[in-house]
C-alpha cells in the first residue's frame, strides 16, 4: 500500500501543476468530496466544479499532515494565483491505496 500522506502531497501537486490526470490516478472510483457549498458530490461533478480552481492555485504549504487510523488530516495555507492567501482544512478518507473522501473546512483568508 503506497503511503497515504504521500497520496494526499500529490492531490496538492496536481492542483499546484494542472496535473489532472496524476489526481484522477489516486481517486476512488466512488470519490465523494464535501465542503459547505458542495455536500456530498460525486467524483463527476467533483471535476466539474471543483477541478477548474486549480487554475486559482499556485502553492499549497501544509501546517500540519497526520495520518490517524484511515484518514489523513491535513492543514495548509495556500497562495492563489494573483498572490492573495487562505488557510483550510481537509480530511481524507481511504479505500486502499486510494482516496475515497475528503471533508473541506474553510474560511479563512490571510
Amino acid at each position: 500500500m503506497r503511503d497515504r500522506t504521500e497520496l494526499v502531497r500529490a492531490s496538492y501537486t496536481a492542483y499546484e501543476t494542472g496535473e489532472r490526470e496524476m489526481l484522477e490516478k489516486i481517486l476512488a472510483d466512488d470519490f465523494r468530496f464535501w465542503s459547505p457549498p458542495d455536500p456530498g458530490i460525486d467524483r463527476a461533478t467533483y471535476w466539474e466544479r471543483c477541478w477548474p480552481n486549480h487554475e486559482n492555485h499556485a502553492k499549497f504549504e501544509y501546517v500540519r499532515l497526520y495520518e490517524v487510523g484511515d484518514e489523513v488530516v491535513v492543514t495548509y495555507e495556500a497562495e492563489r494565483a494573483d498572490g492573495s492567501r487562505f488557510r483550510n482544512t481537509e480530511v481524507f478518507g481511504f479505500e486502499g491505496d486510494k482516496i475515497r473522501t475528503v471533508e473541506v473546512y474553510f474560511g479563512w483568508n490571510l
